[in-house]
C-alpha cells in the first residue's frame, strides 16, 4: 500500500526521462523512501529502473539511459505496506511485461485479487498491492483491446482510494491515468502533455492544467487529452490556469504547510480507515496479535512524546471507558527512570509519527529486554520503531512537513480507536456496538470537513485575542486530553504561554493566574459534563478572563456564558466530538501565530523528529 507519494508522467518531444526525473525532484517535499522510472526503449520494450533511497540513487541508474526517449512515467514511494526496498519500489509490470504501472493510495481488496491471480498462474515479485493492480490491468488487456478499455474494466475490480498511471509497450506514445480519492492533475503543453500527483511538478512546463475527477480515466498523448467515465464514455475536458508561484504550489496554494495539513485531515481520516473496516461494520486489522493474546492482556502501557503522548491520553480514555482495560500513559523520556511495573500479560504501545523518536525507541528496547509484548503505531514504514516492535499499525497519514503535528495526531487517534474496537470484537465486550462505531467512523471525514468550515470564525476571533499574555486550555474527560494538544499547538507556533488541565482543577491553583486579557479555551463536547463546564467557565469569567468555547451543545447553555463560541456538528459519540474539536484549536494556533509574525512551519528551537535523548 502506498500513500501520499509522487507521480510523474510525460509524452512529447523532450527527453521524457529528464522531464519525469525533474518532476520527482519537485515533489521531494512530499517525502519518499524509493523511486523509479518506466520508459520505452528503441525496441519498444519497457525498461524499468528503480532504487530504494534518495533520488540521487535513481539518478546513478539513469547515467546510461537512452539519449532520446519521449514517453515515460515515474514514481517516488512513501511506503505504508511492504518495506522500502528495490523490489517494492514502483513501477511494476504485469504478468506479460506489456504494461507498467505506478500507484498512489491503497487497493483494499488486493489480497483477494492476488490469491485469485496466483491460482491462475501469476507470479509476483514484490509485497505491494501496486503489482496486483498491474496484473489486473494486464489480465484485462486482451488482444484487440485498447489500454484505456482495459483500465476501465480493471478499476471495476479494484476497491480502495488510489490513483493509477499506466503505459503500454503495445501502444507507444500514450499514458493512461485514473483516480479514486487520490489526487491527479494533467499539464497541457504545445505538442506535449504531462501529468503529476501535485501541481508543483508541472509549473516549470505549463500553467494550464486539467484536474482528473473521481472515477475518470484520462488518455494522454502528446497532442491530446481525453477523459472517459466509468463506462468508457467521452467526457468534456475542462482546463484551468494556475497563477501560484512554485513555493506556494508545493503548499497546494496555502501560505504554510501547517494550514495545508490541517485541511488534509478529512482525507487522512479516510486513509487511516481504508482497508480496516468492512461492509458488515467490523474492524479488520492486519498485523496485530492473535485473539488469544488479546484475551490474555490485562494492562496497556502507552509510551510516547509530545503530540503522540496526547494521542496516547485519548487512547487511554477510550481503552478504559469502552474496554474497562487498565491503561497507563508514559512520557517516553521518563519511562525508564520511573522503573515501571511491567507484567508478562501487559502490552506496551509505542506511538510516534517518525518512528525514530530516540526516547521512545529507548523505552521500546527496555520493554523488549523484559520480554513485554510491543505494538508500534507509526507513520513511517521501515522506521526503527516499526522494525523493532513485535507488531506495527501504520497511521497512513502521509508525509507531514510542518514541525507542529496536526494530521498525524488525528491519524494516531483513529488507529487507537480501531485498535480498541478490534479488541472489543475479540473479547465480545458487553454493551459495545462495534458496528455503530464503524458507522460513525465512516461519517467522520464529513464531520471533519464541517469542522474545517470554522476557520473563518476562528480567524476573526484570533484578531481579537492575538495579544493575549496567556491562554488556558480546559475541558473534562476526553475534552481535557484534547486541551493538552491544543495548548501545545499554541505554544509551538505562536509562542504564547499556556496552562492546560482538566477544567475542575482550575480552583486548585491555576485560577490565580487569571486576569484581564487572559484567554481560556474550553472544550465542551460532552453533554454529560456541560453543566460542570459551564460552572468552570463562570469561575474564569468572574476573574475577567475571556472565554472561547468549542462545543457541540444544542441546549444554548454554553452560548449564554461564552464570549466566543465555535460550534461543531455533533457525532453520536462524545469521544469523536472531542477529537474533532482539535481542528478549531489548530486553526487558532495557526492564525494567532500568523498575526504575531511567527515562523509557523519551522518554529524556533524545535525539530520535526527528535532523534537524541
Amino acid at each position: 500500500m502506498e500513500c501520499m507519494c509522487g507521480i510523474a508522467g510525460y509524452v512529447g518531444p523532450r527527453n521524457a526521462i529528464d522531464v519525469v526525473f525533474d518532476q520527482l525532484k519537485r515533489l521531494e517535499y512530499r517525502g519518499y523512501d524509493s523511486a523509479g522510472i518506466a520508459f520505452l526503449n528503441d525496441d519498444q520494450q519497457i525498461n524499468v529502473l528503480k532504487k530504494a533511497g534518495k533520488l540521487t540513487e535513481l539518478g546513478k541508474l539513469l547515467d546510461h539511459r537512452p539519449e532520446s526517449c519521449h514517453h515515460a512515467i515515474a514514481h517516488s514511494r512513501w511506503a505504508t505496506h511492504g518495506g522500502p526496498t528495490d523490489l517494492n519500489a514502483h513501477p511494476h509490470l504485469d504478468q506479460s511485461g506489456d504494461v507498467a504501472l505506478i500507484h498512489n493510495g491503497i487497493i483494499e481488496n488486493y489480497l483477494t485479487l492476488k490469491d485469485d491471480l496466483i491460482a491462475k498462474g501469476h507470479l509476483f515479485l514484490s509485497q505491494t498491492d501496486t503489482e496486483v493492480a498491474a496484473h489486473v490491468v494486464g489480465e484485462e488487456y486482451t488482444s484487440g483491446t485498447k489500454i484505456e478499455e482495459a483500465v476501465v474494466r480493471a478499476v471495476r475490480r479494484l476497491r480502495g482510494a488510489y490513483s493509477l498511471v499506466i503505459l503500454s509497450k503495445r501502444e507507444p506514445g500514450k499514458i493512461i491515468a485514473t483516480r479514486n480519492a487520490s489526487p491527479l492533475v494533467i499539464g497541457l503543453g504545445v505538442g506535449e502533455n504531462m501529468l503529476a500527483s501535485d501541481i508543483p511538478a508541472l509549473l516549470p512546463y505549463t500553467r494550464d492544467i486539467v484536474v482528473v475527477e473521481e472515477g475518470q480515466v484520462a488518455v494522454v498523448t502528446k497532442d491530446s487529452v481525453r477523459l472517459l467515465d466509468g463506462d468508457g464514455r467521452e467526457l468534456p475536458v475542462k482546463s484551468q490556469r494556475i497563477e501560484w508561484d512554485v513555493a506556494a504550489a508545493e503548499r497546494g496554494g496555502y501560505d504554510h504547510f501547517m494550514v495545508k495539513e490541517i485541511n488534509e485531515q478529512p482525507e487522512v481520516i479516510r486513509q487511516s480507515l481504508v482497508g480496516r473496516i468492512d461492509e458488515k461494520g467490523q474492524v479488520r486489522l492486519e498485523g496485530v496479535f492473535s485473539e488469544h493474546v488479546w484475551n490474555e492482556i490485562d494492562r496497556v502501557n502507552i509510551i510516547a512524546c509530545g503530540t503522540a503522548y496526547h494521542a496516547g491520553l485519548m487512547g487511554k480514555h477510550l481503552f478504559e471507558k469502552i474496554l474497562r482495560l487498565p491503561t497507563d500513559v508514559y512520557y517516553s523520556s521518563e519511562f525508564r527512570y520511573g522503573d515501571p511495573v511491567l507484567s508478562p500479560r501487559s502490552l506496551a504501545v509505542f506511538v510516534s509519527q517518525s518512528g525514530e523518536t530516540a526516547d521512545t525507541l529507548a523505552a521500546l528496547r527496555l520493554c523488549k529486554a523484559r520480554r513485554i509484548r510491543t505494538l508500534g503505531i507509526v507513520n513511517v514504514v521501515g522506521s526503527s520503531i516499526a522494525r523493532e516492535c513485535d507488531r506495527t499499525l501504520l497511521t497512513q497519514a502521509g508525509p507531514e512537513i510542518c514541525v507542529a503535528s496536526t494530521k498525524a495526531y488525528t491519524a494516531q487517534i483513529i488507529v487507537l480507536t480501531l485498535l480498541a474496537l478490534h479488541i472489543a470484537q475479540v473479547q465480545e465486550t458487553p454493551g459495545i456496538r462495534v458496528d455503530e462505531w464503524v458507522e460513525e467512523l465512516r461519517r467522520l471525514p464529513d464531520y471533519a470537513t464541517d469542522a474545517l468550515a470554522t476557520e473563518d470564525k476562528v480567524k476573526e476571533l484570533s484578531e481579537q485575542i492575538k495579544d493575549m499574555p496567556m491562554c488556558f486550555f480546559l475541558g473534562r474527560g476526553a475534552d481535557a486530553y484534547t486541551a493538552y494538544e491544543g495548548a501545545l499547538k499554541l505554544k509551538e507556533v505562536a509562542y504564547v504561554p499556556t496552562e492546560e488541565s482538566p477544567a475542575g482543577e482550575m480552583k486548585h491553583g491555576p485560577l490565580a493566574l487569571v486576569e484581564q486579557g487572559v484567554v481560556a479555551v474550553f472544550g465542551a463536547t460532552d453533554a454529560a459534563t456541560t453543566d460542570k463546564v459551564v460552572s468552570n467557565i463562570k469561575e474564569v469569567q468572574a476573574r475577567n478572563g475571556t472565554i472561547v468555547a468549542i462545543t457541540t451543545d444544542q441546549s444554548g447553555l454554553v452560548d449564554k456564558v461564552a464570549d466566543y463560541t465555535i460550534k461543531l456538528r455533533p457525532s453520536k459519540f462524545d469521544f469523536l466530538n472531542a477529537l474533532l474539536s482539535i481542528i478549531p484549536m489548530q486553526f487558532l494556533a495557526y492564525h494567532v501565530a500568523k498575526l504575531r509574525g511567527c515562523e509557523i512551519d519551522q518554529p524556533r528551537n524545535l525539530a520535526k523528529s527528535v532523534t537524541v535523548e
